[in-house]
């Protein structure tokens, strides 16, 4: 088992301490440019876009029941259009721009902000890379705001494009609801990654507990840590969401906002259970090198204690005193030897008999 490298510390930007609410980050003239992806759609028909501006947003809000607008890699600038062009909060504004923020909803009167945490497995490093989502609602339209390219959202997309399910006559809190079940449901094949990883380093303990394995399950239990602080804090938000009183969520979403919840419950029953594995992992291993220094020990402790009184014979025949008859014997040194091996059998056979062998 190849030793995984420790995933970098990815906080985001951090204002300086004292600077003004809702200030956006400067804006880094070396960082990719921000990626549109808009979906504008009806109960029969559909339209994607990728625009490279926002300059046709406000046509597509006019014409369209529902709009989503996806945003991968926001920037200060794209942000700030956007604040200007729907009149957003800029405590919003500077959430989405901070990728440190723990999930949450918020109400901001005639918008719905949601800050989660997507999670997927990395291909090359077998590491938990978790991302934060950001999410604005409000009637017909839907934002979503992502760190970089890449997510588990397809299934929406292609229930959205097959018209499948309720989704295309539904409006902006049901897509809503869509992308945070798509979103929580991906923490499951994370599950089984994780559960396949402590099945492999349960056996490694048990064959060969060396220092290597012990790195792969601090490095394992550092995940699950993360893992926890996504995934916790996401079950509060889904209550606020579920009990919201203003008309943004319908009464009929909401119950697919609570089955979304108890999904979210699910994952926490087995983050805890592979938590207590992982914490399990770690005394097995500490037992485990215990008992195989044990087992050297005892086989050391069995060679020295028969070796023991051979030494003494040798030592007994090996002083040189004139008169030791047995020195002059034709048959002294045969018959010492075969006392030594008298000897080393009858050892043997009473460890044996008394079932230290």
């Amino acid at each position: 088992m190849a030793l995984m490298e420790r995933p970098k510390n990815k906080r985001g930007y951090r204002h300086p301490p004292g600077t003004a609410p809702g200030t956006l980050p400067p804006v880094d003239p070396n960082a990719p440019k921000a990626q549109l992806r808009i979906m504008a759609y009806g109960p029969d028909k559909l339209i994607e876009e990728t625009p490279t501006t926002l300059d046709h947003l406000p046509a597509l809000l006019k014409k369209w029941p529902v709009v989503w607008l996806n945003v991968d890699g926001p920037d200060p600038e794209l942000l700030s259009q956007l604040g200007t062009l729907l009149n957003l909060h800029p405590l919003i504004l500077e959430d989405v721009a901070s990728h440190h923020q723990r999930p949450k909803a918020e109400d901001y009167d005639k918008n719905i902000f949601v800050v989660t945490r997507m999670a997927q497995v990395s291909q090359h490093t077998q590491a938990i890379d978790l991302e934060q989502v950001s999410l604005i609602m409000r009637k017909g339209l839907v934002l979503s705001f992502q760190e970089r390219v890449g997510d588990c959202l397809d299934p929406v997309r292609d229930r959205l494009r097959k018209g499948k399910g309720r989704i295309r006559i539904a409006g902006a809190d049901y897509l809503t609801y869509a992308i945070l079940d798509a979103i929580v449901d991906g923490y499951f094949p994370v599950m089984e990654a994780f559960t396949d990883r402590l099945d492999a380093l349960e056996d490694a303990v048990v064959s060969n507990p060396d220092s290597a394995v012990v790195a792969h399950i601090h490095a394992l239990k550092r995940e699950l840590l993360q893992l926890r602080r996504a995934i916790w804090p996401q079950r509060d938000m889904l209550t606020m969401l579920s009990h919201d009183q203003t008309t943004l969520f319908a009464p009929e979403t909401s119950v697919f906002i609570r089955d979304c919840q108890d999904h979210v419950i699910q994952l926490i029953d087995v983050l805890e259970t592979l938590r207590e594995r992982a914490s399990g992992l770690m005394d097995f291993y500490l037992s485990s090198v215990s008992n195989k220094m044990n087992e050297v020990m005892k086989t050391l402790t069995l060679f020295s204690t028969i070796f023991l009184p051979l030494s003494f014979i040798a030592g007994v025949y090996g002083m040189n005193f004139a008169h030791m008859p047995e020195l002059r014997w034709a048959v002294g040194y045969p018959l010492a030897l075969l006392l030594m091996l008298l000897v080393a059998l009858g050892l043997l056979l009473y460890f044996k008999r008394r079932k230290w062998l």
